[in-house]
């Protein structure tokens, strides 16, 4: 079920694959995170929550959450696009990001979005010539690279010295330092952001005490910390995880970040979409070998692409009535032409023939966001569903549509060489 609907009926009525979404959950999981807040901190320094667009930036998405009151972390200027067009503050939106191009910057100034998180020195000298040449001063924050591991998937840890993301301490320092001479800039904070997917509070603990001695560094040499961003990366369970718990992570907030009297920001993605959603997929065929059981889906790795990119779990059911027997091991695979289009190996499931449904658990985030027509394909469907109500919020792609954009040139026919060929 979703909500209140049964999933094979909306693959009845709207084909598959098919990303489901449940509004009803959104909401829940916002609520909880705003709840650990209000209970670890004074009504007067709750945080800005700050939906990280990537994780999921369907437009009914965005506006679900603009009507919580929640603002942005975008990382393109399509983000911010996006963000904007669903009703999302632009002075709540943080645009991140290592990156920028110079129409990016432009965008955010003239939307006078809340800050730009600053990721290089080059970039901050974008920033401040394009804020020159449009007489606008631009709100920056400087992203720290705390040299935190974050514990979490090699390719998804961002808090490392040896990753692309933010600066060490004592360049920041030197650029906040300079940027408060530049009548162009307005440096406002410090910005991190670890990782994706983290199932323990240790590395915040770490993150976050590194911070507050980081502020208070800049502070003592007579520079103006005025917000702290916190980045997001708060995992959810998939398989056998251990979730972190909100309640703690709101009080880690309130004993070392508090006390910095800042502005917060926080920017949860997977938190707030990533158990709020599935993929709907329905069986092709049940491919047997000598050594190997395939259960083929029409979902394929451009539907879903985190199993192929992360090797990454995600729970299957069935989503119609289970057939009586025992149940068999599969290989659950796609109709993509690539070994890495397999969402499971060795998965134990009810017996399934053409034409069953099943779910792919927990793909609100990171899923339809990653998608793409590999193979010409057609990206998936989404619908969104609020209790017993059920609206499409991405028509189904065409193959029309995929080939409108296309062309072929009319140049006049080349001439044969002297050869002949």
């Amino acid at each position: 079920m979703a909500d209140h609907v049964a999933v094979t009926d909306l693959v009845r009525d709207h084909g598959s694959p098919l990303y489901v979404y449940s509004a009803s959950r959104m909401r829940d999981n916002v609520n909880a995170l705003k709840d650990a807040c209000e209970s670890a901190l004074p009504a007067d320094r709750q945080p800005l929550i700050a939906f990280a667009t990537k994780a999921n930036s369907n437009l009914a998405v965005l506006n679900l959450f603009a009507q919580m009151g929640l603002g942005a972390d975008v990382v393109s200027g399509g983000e911010l696009h996006r963000a904007i067009r669903a009703g999302i503050d632009p002075g709540k939106i943080v645009f991140s990001g290592v990156g920028k191009n110079d129409d990016e910057i432009a965008a955010a100034l003239d939307h006078g979005i809340l800050q730009i998180n600053v990721e290089s020195e080059p970039e901050l000298n974008r920033i401040a010539d394009i804020a020159r040449r449009k007489n606008k001063r631009a709100r920056v924050a400087f992203r720290l690279n705390p040299d935190v591991d974050a514990g979490t998937h090699e390719k998804i840890t961002t808090g490392r010295d040896d990753n692309k993301f933010g600066l060490p301490a004592a360049r920041v320092a030197a650029l906040y330092q300079q940027s408060q001479s530049d009548m162009f800039l307005d440096p406002v904070g410090i910005s991190l952001h670890i990782g994706s997917q983290l199932t323990s509070l240790d590395p915040y603990a770490e993150a976050f005490q590194k911070l507050s001695d980081f502020v208070y560094e800049l502070r003592n040499n007579g520079m103006d910390v005025r917000r702290t961003d916190l980045g997001g990366g708060l995992g959810i369970v998939y398989e056998d995880e251990d979730a972190p718990c909100l309640n703690s992570y709101a009080a880690l907030i309130r004993d070392l970040v508090l006390p910095l009297n800042t502005e917060i920001i926080l920017e949860p993605g997977r938190l707030l979409v990533g158990k709020a959603g599935l993929l709907a997929s329905r069986v092709l065929y049940v491919k047997e070998t000598d050594t190997h059981r395939y259960l083929v889906l029409d979902a394929g790795m451009n539907d879903l692409m985190r199993p192929a990119l992360y090797d990454a779990f995600h729970a299957i059911r069935p989503a119609g009535p289970q057939r009586e027997g025992d149940y068999m091991t599969y290989d659950v695979v796609g109709p993509v032409c690539e070994t890495s289009d397999t969402f499971a190996r060795a998965r134990s499931l009810p017996p399934l023939h053409h034409n069953d449904v099943v779910a792919i658990m927990d793909t609100g985030a990171y899923g339809a966001s990653m998608g793409s027509t590999y193979n010409t394909r057609p990206r998936a469907a989404e619908i969104l569903v609020d209790g017993s109500n059920v609206a499409v919020i991405r028509a189904r792609e065409t193959l029309d549509s995929m080939l409108a954009a296309e062309h072929i040139p009319t140049w006049p026919a080349s001439k044969p060489d002297k050869t002949g060929t």
